[in-house]
């Protein structure tokens, strides 16, 4: 069993690692790539003024620490949350990242103060298994369900909007998460 808690956990890390490195880079990226960037942040821009709030009923905005990132944050009345705060950023290699992260009680959800972390753990995996949307953790060991399209084909306008449909039923997941989080079945 501890085993099996130590893969989950290093595969977690590991891929919240690879999730944090697409987005941030120090690296200045050749003119071609870097205009490919800008127009992707552009794209997206206009695509979440034109559909963020019509979906989920808040409008999504630029980041003010990361120019290509936009988040925004619902507070609807869901059943097991206060609501989830949307991350989506632009990736120095042609990816537009998604994490959503649902608000718990006075924060987030994270592994590390859950009430049974390998349980969670297994259970992330198992609704990444299952679900659409994939369930990881950041390094913060903060949980958050997300998402990664790749731009090869063109810029995905209704897939993104797919996946922006696909946060409010979330809710119900995070349902099926809280004995392992914190030992209640009630309401945050």
């Amino acid at each position: 069993m501890k085993r099996a808690t130590l893969i989950v956990l290093l595969s977690l890390t590991i891929f919240g690692s690879a999730i944090a490195a697409q987005t941030t880079s120090s690296t200045p990226l050749p003119p071609d790539k870097q205009a490919n960037r800008d127009a992707t942040r552009e794209k997206l821009r206009a695509l979440l003024a034109d559909n963020a709030v019509k979906i989920l009923g808040v409008p999504v905005k630029q980041s003010d620490k990361n120019p290509y990132n936009f988040s925004g944050m619902t507070e609807s009345a869901y059943k097991n949350v206060k609501g989830f705060e949307i991350v989506i950023g632009v990736s120095t290699d042609e990816t537009i990242g998604f994490r959503i992260y649902p608000r718990y009680g006075a924060g987030y959800i994270n592994i590390d103060k859950a009430r049974n972390p390998a349980a969670l753990m297994r259970q992330m995996v198992t609704l990444s298994n299952h679900n659409f949307l994939f369930w990881g953790a950041d390094d913060t060991g903060d949980v958050f369900a997300g998402y990664t399209i790749t731009l090869e084909s063109g810029f995905p306008d209704e897939a993104i909007k797919v996946i922006l449909y696909s946060v409010k039923p979330l809710d119900q997941y995070v349902g099926q998460m809280r004995a392992n989080i914190d030992g209640s079945t009630g309401v945050p």
